[in-house]
């Protein structure tokens, strides 16, 4: 099957080392809700597309890397107790905060998430935008997999692949990948991908 990723450059610094909610969360809401660009589809509109509750997506999200040696870890609190700079957890990296400054080692290499998080201010303040568009919220849950210095982009890239394309079987024509302006090497890996 011949498909092709439009690669675009994220606007803000976002990284491609790992598949974030936000990236998933965006190829979910562009199958469900619009046609490329032009935005919702007769299809959607009229209910002949059967869309999937987001109880499916995270569970089969969680069995998908569980099946891959990653650690199912709970959400974790939405007020952080040890941390005095966060009001609320505001990403699904927020429990591993530690883990990446080096200050603090799990008995793992790799894990799974489905974080509940809060936007209410600061860097990620979405509140002007709550309620004008589809995919801006202060309350939601972010769906994450981590690695600890196991693996990189490539096999990042590769598992958002075969999980959007294979699990849940979205149309890789469809998809638009959001790569930082100055990440040539992952702009490569999903244009290969594709």
């Amino acid at each position: 099957m011949a498909s092709s990723v439009e690669v675009l450059p994220a606007a803000g610094l976002y990284s491609s080392t790992a598949l974030r909610s936000a990236s998933l969360g965006s190829v979910l809401f562009q199958r469900a809700l619009s046609d490329g660009r032009r935005g919702p589809t007769s299809e959607y509109r009229f209910g002949t597309w059967d869309p999937m509750k987001a109880s499916e997506i995270r569970r089969r999200f969680l069995d998908y890397f569980q099946l891959r040696s990653h650690e199912r870890v709970p959400s974790a609190s939405l007020v952080p107790a040890d941390d005095p700079t966060l009001l609320f957890t505001n990403a699904g990296m927020v429990q591993f905060k530690k883990v990446f400054l080096g200050a603090e080692e799990l008995p793992y290499k790799r894990a799974v998430t489905a974080q509940k998080c809060v936007r209410a201010g600061g860097k990620h303040n979405d509140l002007e935008q709550v309620g004008t568009t589809g995919r801006h919220h202060t309350f939601f849950e972010m769906l994450g997999n981590f690695s600890f210095g196991d693996y990189f982009k490539s096999e990042a890239i590769l598992y958002a692949w075969e999980f959007l394309t294979n699990d849940l079987g979205l149309e890789p024509a469809r998809f638009f990948a959001t790569v930082h302006h100055t990440d040539d090497e992952a702009c490569q890996l999903w244009q290969e991908m594709a």
